[in-house]
């Protein structure tokens, strides 16, 4: 009998497609290691990680739950000058299994065949300012029509200074645009090289040293225009390694739920201010917004909308050539699981952000 049942057996795993039988056999087979890449900065001496990764790495819930299983974890800092070329070579190289960083630039590397997924949503995404020379007359983008704008092309923010522009009926070719990444965007504004400069955070930098003066910002938009950064997997490592996929978002979501509590909130910024941004910028960029909703990890409508948007950029702005599709992008099932794990299905709520296109 138990001879027939084995005959049987070997039958069945016989008529199985060879290429899963692979897949299987690689699923078996854990990693000695999981590699995530993180924006990363050097303070006293000290690497700070960024955002929840600092929170996962403090508290080290994930280390001890792969620890269990004989896998280490290791976290590959990242440089914020270089971080989309970096993260997208590392993923090609097949160096790191995850990492936190922006929209462009992995479109562009799932576009040019290096496949990852988005396996948690970072929250409602960061604001983008408009500055310009404290003394200057401008009061909206359609005041700098012909105007030098100092912008660090493809980066995560390019596409939503594209959306400004769509907005007020312009284009790129409406502009002299400098191609600067932040630092040197900042010294072009204050030395009167430039007319504007579209950046981060470190626009309030340039208020207080009245250099500059912000003119537009994105919390004057819908919530699919800011700068989005997320916590991606490798496609492969996702589909042969599920369950520690899995622990590496609920890890996440464990962080991302701590930091959204407001009682936290200091406690965070205090953290975040160890890179060497000022405590006072940290609370300009959320003042007005809900710090729940700052980490929410919901797929919800806007963040589809946006990176719907972004594909479309890329391909008109030629930054990809290869198609993408926005749905083979997301992959929502270990948040949902996770947030079940976690009892936190209904701590944060689906945002039904306005969508609609304005200046």
């Amino acid at each position: 009998m138990q001879a027939l049942t084995l005959i049987r057996l070997l039958r069945r795993l016989a008529l199985l497609p060879a290429t899963l039988l692979a897949s299987q056999a690689i699923a078996a087979e854990p990693p000695q290691s999981i590699r995530i890449a993180t924006v990363a900065y050097a303070n006293a001496g000290k690497i700070t990680f960024n955002g929840p990764a600092y929170v996962m790495d403090r508290d080290q819930w994930l280390q001890q739950e792969l620890a269990k299983r004989n896998i280490k974890l290791e976290w590959v800092p990242a440089a914020t000058a270089s971080v989309g070329t970096f993260v997208n070579e590392e993923f090609a190289n097949q160096r790191i299994d995850f990492a936190f960083y922006g929209d462009l630039p992995s479109i562009i590397a799932n576009a040019s065949g290096v496949s990852t997924k988005l396996v948690a949503p970072g929250g409602s995404g960061n604001n983008v300012y408009l500055v310009v020379p404290s003394g200057s007359s401008a009061t909206s983008i359609k005041d700098l029509k012909g105007k030098r704008i100092a912008l660090h092309r493809g980066r995560p923010w390019e596409l939503s200074f594209a959306k400004l522009l769509e907005a007020n009926g312009l284009a790129f070719a409406d502009f002299r645009i400098f191609n600067l990444n932040p630092q040197a965007g900042a010294a072009a504004l204050s030395a009167g090289r430039v007319d504007a400069f579209f950046t981060l955070s470190d626009a309030f930098l340039l208020e207080d040293k009245q250099v500059g003066k912000i003119i537009w910002s994105s919390k004057q938009a819908p919530r699919d225009w800011k700068m989005r950064a997320e916590l991606w997997g490798a496609s492969d490592f996702v589909a042969q390694q599920p369950e520690l996929t899995q622990l590496v978002v609920t890890a996440y979501l464990k962080a991302a739920h701590w930091t959204a509590q407001d009682a936290n909130r200091e406690t965070y910024q205090g953290y975040l201010a160890q890179s060497g941004q000022p405590l006072s910028v940290l609370q300009r960029e959320v003042e007005g917004e809900s710090w729940v909703g700052q980490f929410t990890p919901l797929y919800d409508q806007a963040l589809r909308q946006h990176y719907a948007d972004a594909i479309s950029y890329s391909q008109k702005a030629k930054l990809i050539r290869g198609k993408v599709d926005v749905n083979a992008l997301l992959e929502p099932k270990f948040v949902t699981q996770g947030l079940k794990d976690l009892q936190l299905e209904h701590y944060w709520q689906a945002d039904q952000a306005d969508l609609a296109s304005r200046p």
